[in-house]
C-alpha cells in the first residue's frame, strides 16, 4: 500500500541536500534540512521548508551522530528521511534506527546495507548465485601466515582489502612474496583505525581492468532493474576523476552481461532503491568487485543520458508508489562528469 508523505528529512549538506530539495518541492512534500550550526547560511538551509540543527560543525558530533540525526527527525515529525551519500548512507545502525523510530530510510533496508558493506559477505553473495567473482581467499582464518600462503598460491600481484573499505582505504597491492608481510599488515591496521575492522581478503590483481559500476534500481514491486553502467577508469589513489555513460569500452554483448549480472546481484539480496553494483573489466571477462547502496555521487551522468530522476524514483519507491518509466530507457547521447 503506497504511503504518501508528507515531510521528509535531509541528513545531509552540500550540493546532495539541494538536489533532494529540490526533488521533494516538485513532488509537492516538506523538506526539512538536518543541519550542524555551521550550516545556517548555506544554500540547501535557505531552500529548505523547515530547519533542524543537529550538533555542533564537527561531523562526529553531527552528520555522523544517529542519535542527533534521530531527534531531530521525530522533533520535526518527518515520514521519512533521505541520507543523501556520505555520512550516514551506508550505515545499517541508521537505517535500523529509523525504522525503530517509525521513520522510513529512504535506501535498502538495514540487512542489504549490512550484507553488501562487508566485502566478505557480499562476495559469499555473488558466490552462492555463481555471479563472476575475481580469484582470491576470503576465508575466516586471518592469521598473517596463512594470508601469506593464500597470496603465494593465487600467485602475484595479489591485491589485499579491507573487509570493510571503501574510498581506496585499506587496499594494498603486493607485488612479491618479499612485500607481502608489510602490505598486508598496513591494509589490517588501516582497516582497523578507519573502519573498526582488521579483517582482509586477498584477490588476484588484475592489471590495467577498467572499472565498470552499473546503476540498478529496486522498484516497490521487488523487481530490480539496470538503468545501464558507468565508466570510472580515469582514476587517482584509487578515487575517481571522470565518470562517463555509457562507456565506450562495452559492446552490446558485454554491456547485456553485465548489466544481467549486477541485476542478478541486487535482485537475490531482494534490493530496493538506487545501488551501483561495481565490476572490472579486462578486456574479456568481467568480475564482480563491490556494491554501493546509496545514491552514488555520479549519478547524473546516468539522468543525462537516460532522463530520468533517481532521487524522485527514490522518493517514489519510499512511498510504496510505481514508476512508469521502466519500459522507455533508452540511452541518448553521452555524459561525462
Amino acid at each position: 500500500m503506497a504511503q504518501r508523505f508528507k515531510k521528509i528529512g535531509i541528513a545531509n549538506r552540500g550540493e546532495v541536500a539541494v538536489r533532494i530539495i529540490r526533488a521533494c518541492q516538485e513532488l509537492g512534500i516538506d523538506a526539512v534540512l538536518l543541519h550542524s550550526d555551521v550550516d545556517q547560511n548555506s544554500r540547501a538551509y535557505r531552500m529548505a521548508d523547515f530547519t533542524e540543527e543537529i550538533g555542533p560543525a564537527p561531523s562526529s558530533e553531527s552528520y555522523l551522530n544517529i542519535e542527533a540525526n534521530i531527534a531531530a527527525a521525530i522533533r520535526s515529525g518527518v515520514d521519512a528521511v533521505h541520507p543523501g551519500f556520505g555520512f550516514l548512507s551506508e550505515n545499517a545502525d541508521f537505517a535500523k534506527a529509523c525504522e525503530k523510530n517509525g521513520i522510513v530510510f529512504i535506501g535498502p533496508t538495514s540487512e542489504a546495507i549490512q550484507l553488501f558493506g562487508d566485502k566478505v559477505s557480499a562476495k559469499n553473495l555473488v558466490e552462492s548465485i555463481n555471479g563472476p567473482l575475481i580469484p582470491g581467499y576470503k576465508g575466516d582464518d586471518q592469521m598473517l601466515g596463512r594470508l601469506m600462503k593464500e597470496a603465494d598460491a593465487i600467485g602475484y600481484p595479489v591485491m589485499v582489502k579491507a573487509a570493510a573499505g571503501g574510498g581506496g582505504r585499506g587496499l594494498k597491492v603486493i607485488r612479491k612474496n618479499s612485500e607481502a608481510k608489510e602490505m598486508i599488515e598496513s591494509a589490517q591496521r588501516e582497516g582497523k583505525n578507519a573502519f573498526g575492522s582488521s579483517r582482509v581478503f586477498l584477490e588476484k590483481y588484475i592489471e590495467d581492468a577498467k572499472h565498470i559500476e552499473v546503476q540498478i534500481f529496486g522498484d516497490a514491486s521487488g523487481k530490480v532493474h539496470s538503468l545501464f553502467e558507468r565508466e570510472c577508469s580515469v582514476q587517482r589513489r584509487h578515487q575517481k576523476i571522470i565518470e562517463e555513460a555509457l562507456s565506450p569500452s562495452l559492446d552490446d554483448k558485454l554491456r547485456n552481461k553485465i548489466c544481467s549480472a549486477a541485476v542478478q546481484i541486487a535482485q537475490a539480496a531482494k534490493y530496493q532503491g538506487a545501488g551501483t553494483v561495481e565490476f572490472l573489466f579486462d578486456g574479456k571477462d568481467v568480475y564482480f568487485m563491490e556494491m554501493n547502496t546509496r545514491l552514488q555521487v555520479e549519478h547524473p551522468v546516468t539522468e543525462m543520458v537516460l532522463g530520468v530522476d533517481l532521487v524522485k524514483a527514490q522518493i517514489l519507491t519510499a512511498m510504496g508508489e510505481p514508476l512508469l518509466w521502466w519500459d522507455d530507457l533508452k540511452p541518448r547521447g553521452h555524459a561525462i562528469e
